[in-house]
């Protein structure tokens, strides 16, 4: 079976716990944002994460309220977009 997601492991968020991701307080999701800001893959995180509905975390540097607001514009999965 092909692994759906293999740019996960080019992530920065390999080197650091998943609970990194999936913090309860708001200086947590700050601390995730930065790792997500030199990543060489947040923009395929942030699809994946878009894509698949995933409402809760910090996906390709975007808190679960950012991509709320993304998601209520868009209409169409990414991969969807790609000719």
């Amino acid at each position: 079976m092909d692994n759906p997601t293999p740019w996960m492991n080019d992530g920065n968020c390999k080197d650091h716990p998943p609970s990194t991701f999936f913090p309860s307080d708001g200086v947590g999701v700050e601390v995730a944002k930065r790792i997500c800001a030199t990543c060489p893959v947040a923009a395929e995180c942030l699809n994946y994460a878009l894509d698949n509905r995933i409402d809760h975390g910090v996906w390709g540097g975007t808190s679960e309220r950012q991509r709320r607001r993304m998601l209520k514009g868009r209409r169409t999965p990414s991969h969807l977009l790609t000719v």
